[in-house]
């Protein structure tokens, strides 16, 4: 790659082209993907989100957002603390995400419903967090759709003691397309600089929720979704909303 590519253009045009060839490879699927939201919307369920590093803004895509749907939770490491007890000192760990036992603390302390369904962000999908997290859902009966990066997933070992890697346990996967180490524009002496999976991702969030809305749409279902708080009567209507999920959706500001 040129220098000249490195460049606001330079990132803006090749994103661009995996984004179309994003939307054009996904599109079955996304339609699985829906499907997967669509079955749990109409078991009463809640779409449980999980993801660490930067995953975790494609986890803000699914879980309580205007325009997204109602029935979802955000789980992350911080949980230890907020609902767990923990001293905040825990959260300093750079490494804690590799500990062992803490996705099953974390799935403990969103005590989700068999019928919910995880959706498991993360680009590697080789952390020990997040596959212990999609081998215990799996275990307790839950369906996983997973978004991850396909060639780097495939280009570096698995990390958990299972051998297994995020795809290896995903009922549906979203592939974002990320290059290995997920920027995008080479540099000259190495290294690499414009990060993709958090365009892709969030691309990908955004279709299979539009999807599952037009599949409940098409069955005469009213999608339950978001109104943006910054509406008259936005914020009262959510918490009307909310009211179905009492207790299984949870909502802070941090």
């Amino acid at each position: 790659m040129s220098v000249e590519s490195v460049s606001a253009q330079g990132f803006a045009e090749q994103s661009l082209d995996v984004l179309r060839h994003v939307v054009d490879s996904a599109r079955e699927d996304v339609r699985r993907a829906a499907e997967l939201i669509v079955d749990c919307i109409r078991a009463d369920g809640v779409i449980q989100a999980f993801g660490t590093g930067h995953s975790q803004a494609m986890v803000l895509e699914v879980a309580g957002r205007a325009g997204g749907l109602v029935p979802t939770n955000r789980l992350q490491i911080s949980d230890l603390v907020l609902y767990g007890g923990d001293d905040p000192s825990v959260l300093d760990d750079p490494l804690l995400e590799r500990e062992p036992g803490v996705a099953v603390r974390l799935y403990d302390l969103a005590a989700p419903h068999a019928r919910d369904l995880f959706v498991i962000i993360s680009n590697s999908g080789v952390n020990n967090v997040i596959v212990e997290m999609a081998l215990h859902a799996k275990e307790q009966g839950h369906k996983i759709l997973a978004i991850t990066s396909l060639t780097h997933t495939a280009a570096v070992p698995a990390g958990h003691e299972s051998g297994k890697k995020l795809v290896d346990l995903a009922d549906v996967v979203l592939d974002n397309a990320a290059p290995v180490g997920d920027a995008l524009l080479s540099l000259p002496g190495g290294g690499a600089v414009g990060a993709l999976s958090t365009l892709t991702g969030v691309m990908l969030v955004q279709m299979a929720v539009a999807e599952a809305s037009g599949l409940l749409l098409a069955a005469g279902e009213r999608p339950p979704v978001y109104v943006s708080a910054n509406v008259p009567g936005g914020f009262e209507g959510n918490l009307e909303l909310e009211k179905r999920y009492a207790g299984r959706v949870r909502r802070t500001a941090t």
